[in-house]
């Protein structure tokens, strides 16, 4: 197969880009640096297209790896034929492939084995031909009369024929196609209640059904959860008459004797073995579809959660909200380093809260704090309600903001929050955490599993490699966007940076600490265990802003110094002026024409517009250009909202039928795909992001329930 061609065809690329895309691939480049580093060779691809390219090719060649494997099986039984050989060429999907290889496929016993055994497949082959339109089958089944095998009568002969005939149909590749794309066209899914009287998540399943053709996803998903947990029962159904005519118009000669057993045998095949085998296919299918958008929603909210921009130069305090243990408060400085800790009780008695009130206030004093994290947990309105009212006591301009803490118990308890913070037990932990997540989302978050993180759906119905290996990349390609300083990441932070594996992330720390902050990239080289092509794919995303070349602390790739360092002298500039200067470059360079500018200095115009991009900004950080995230000085209570109410509230997990606001209580409010704009949009995500910072009018609600409902709508 020409997998480039293939490839450029489903993309809409060009063959040429994505056979480089496929020569960098298996040489062994990972997807952030063929993505920032190579883009004359992929047409400036983007690195999230790369990945679907290569999640493409690992498709294709697995599909041809069992086309061949297929091929050798049938050939070593000596039953490969010119007309097997060309189906399983022209075959696109598994399944397809699976069908051709059925009818040769060991078996388990079966009627239709147990029939063969008894030798009756030349009854059941004389029957299947219907040459003969003389034929009478019961007549011909009395050759078989075998007492010997158990075929005591003919009536017994030409049952087991029948059976070997529905077998033969229901291996057959094009039946079974014809019947798949039938059911899946005209199919309905139902589910009904295994129980009525029970009261579940469920129930507006109790009773549903919906076109296979066009139910959404997460239906899909929260049908097979409702299964599994023995409250649904669930089916596809269609009506006969389709498939069975298929099947007719496949096996159906003529109108003979023989015929009619063939249609008899048809039908036995139809209800017995092939449909039942299609219904659990398609719903196999419709699950990995389902799958496969969740684990892409989930994907591109993690990216949204990592890029929010970072709350950069404030001095913070993380409050790990809790009833009977109290709220752990820990204050780190701006560079997330704790400077005290402490625990307070704003959920006891008065004595306790005026307390509290007492500790946070010295705190806020003492350290000079600019902002406050609350961790969203257990007792976290308690503690939004008591530090808006902290805040309303004093005079100096402190903020709130209410941060996601999934994942922080995990980390708290991890090995690596073990050597970060060796001498806070695993409660302050947290709390130093929480705090870090509103000053450095993406440095913090890394040290967290990415499926803990939680701004999905269903995350824990998703096969686990399959997410791991989506949110890995997702993680891979929001780190390398963003780069890393050498001299503070964690290894935590190195270790997601392209090229990087644990091992040197782990030497790169220890040369740190024995040798003192790195001069300079090329440094890096004397790392152990740190070769040159490791070198070449991590170097570009690491930032030394320690160095004396300012080119260092840039997303430049050090292959492309000369080429920079070419530019700037030929505009009439030094190296020198890259940090003060470094816009006049740029306007420099446009006046001339970038254009004209690659052909001179012999590079790619992608190339040298990347460069002239980090040379007007260095050190710049991509997240710094994102509207800021919404801080809070009061807060709200459930009972406050009205309907008609319009207020302000932030984005926090986006889903396939909507999107869930903070709006500064403790319950976010759903606002469903069809009250987010005027238009018809297949998908919540073609408008918000998780981040977004959005105004919405309150619809409805439910206090008993703990429910609110939310329109973007006409406001």
């Amino acid at each position: 197969m020409d997998y480039a061609l293939k490839l450029s065809e489903q993309f809409s690329v060009l063959s040429e880009h994505v056979q480089n895309v496929i020569n960098l691939l298996d040489e062994g480049n990972t997807v952030p640096f063929i993505a920032r580093y190579r883009k004359e060779m992929h047409g400036s691809m983007d690195d999230q297209l790369i990945r679907e390219i290569a999640d493409r090719l690992e498709y294709l060649r697995g599909l041809d790896n069992r086309r061949e494997e297929v091929r050798n099986l049938i050939e070593a039984q000596e039953k490969l034929t010119d007309e097997i050989s060309k189906a399983l060429d022209e075959a696109k999907t598994l399944s397809e492939i699976e069908d051709i290889y059925r009818p040769f496929k060991p078996k388990r016993k079966t009627r239709a084995s147990v029939a063969r055994e008894k030798g009756l497949e030349p009854l059941a082959n004389m029957i299947m031909s219907q040459e003969d339109v003389k034929l009478i089958p019961i007549i011909a089944a009395e050759e078989f009369v075998n007492e010997e095998k158990e075929v005591n009568t003919a009536e017994d002969a030409l049952k087991g024929a029948m059976d070997i005939i529905a077998e033969d149909i229901s291996d057959n590749a094009e039946i079974r196609k014809r019947v798949r794309n039938l059911v899946f066209m005209n199919g309905i899914i139902k589910s009904v209640a295994a129980n009525p009287e029970n009261e579940s998540v469920y129930q507006m399943y109790y009773e549903f059904s919906e076109a296979v053709s066009k139910i959404a996803g997460h239906r899909v998903l929260a049908l097979d959860r409702g299964e599994k947990e023995g409250f649904l029962k669930v089916s596809v159904v269609v009506d006969d008459e389709k498939p069975l005519s298929a099947i007719q118009r496949l096996t159906i000669k003529n109108q003979s004797p023989c015929a009619t057993c063939v249609r008899e045998a048809g039908e036995d095949s139809y209800s017995r073995l092939i449909y039942p085998s299609i219904e659990r296919e398609i719903r196999s299918d419709l699950t990995d579809k389902a799958v496969e958008q969740a684990i892409k929603v989930f994907g591109t909210n993690l990216h949204q959660l990592l890029m929010q921009p970072p709350v950069k130069g404030k001095i913070a305090i993380g409050l790990d909200p809790g009833y009977r243990t109290g709220c752990k408060l820990a204050v780190v400085d701006a560079t997330g380093r704790v400077l005290d800790t402490s625990v307070i009780y704003p959920t006891h008695s008065d004595a306790q809260i005026e307390k509290s009130k007492a500790v946070l206030k010295s705190m806020i004093k003492k350290h000079k704090v600019d902002v406050i994290a609350i961790g969203n947990g257990t007792a976290s309105k308690e503690t939004e309600m008591f530090t808006a009212s902290v805040l309303s006591e004093i005079d100096d301009k402190v903020s709130y903001m209410v941060v996601s803490e999934a994942g922080a118990s995990v980390y708290s308890a991890s090995k690596l929050a073990a050597n970060e913070l060796p001498e806070f037990d695993l409660t302050l932990r947290s709390a130093v955490s929480i705090a870090r997540r509103l000053q450095d989302p993406l440095a913090e978050l890394v040290k967290i599993e990415p499926k803990a993180i939680g701004v999905g759906q269903y995350q824990h119905d998703m096969p686990p490699k399959r997410l791991e290996e989506v949110l890995d990349g997702v993680v891979e390609g929001c780190v390398n966007s963003v780069g890393a300083d050498l001299n503070t990441a964690s290894p935590a932070l190195l270790s997601r940076i392209s090229g990087l594996s644990s091992s040197v992330c782990k030497n790169i720390v220890a040369y740190r600490e024995e040798n003192g902050e790195f001069k300079s990239r090329n440094e890096l080289k004397k790392v152990s265990k740190l070769g040159p092509k490791a070198f070449e794919q991590c170097a570009g995303f690491l930032r030394v802003a320690e160095s004396k070349n300012p080119l260092d602390n840039t997303a430049v790739h050090p292959e492309s110094y000369s080429v920079a360092t070419n530019l700037i002298e030929h505009l009439g500039f030094s190296l020198k002026d890259v940090k003060l200067k470094g816009s006049e470059i740029k306007e420099k360079a446009e006046e001339i024409g970038v254009s004209k500018l690659a052909g001179e200095l012999n590079v790619g115009v992608p190339t040298l517009t990347d460069i002239l991009t980090e040379l007007s900004r260095p050190a710049r950080d991509p997240r710094d250009e994102l509207p800021p995230p919404m801080l809070r000085t009061d807060v709200l209570d459930i009972k406050d909202l009205k309907e008609g109410m319009v207020i302000k509230g932030t984005v926090r997990n986006v889903i396939d039928f909507g999107v869930f606001v903070d709006i500064g209580v403790h319950q976010d409010g759903l606002v469903h795909i069809s009250q987010i704009c005027n238009k018809f949009i297949k998908h919540p995500s073609e408008v918000l992001k998780v981040g977004d910072v959005v105004d919405v009018k309150i619809l409805s609600v439910d206090v008993n329930k703990m429910r609110i409902s939310l329109t973007m709508r006409d406001i």
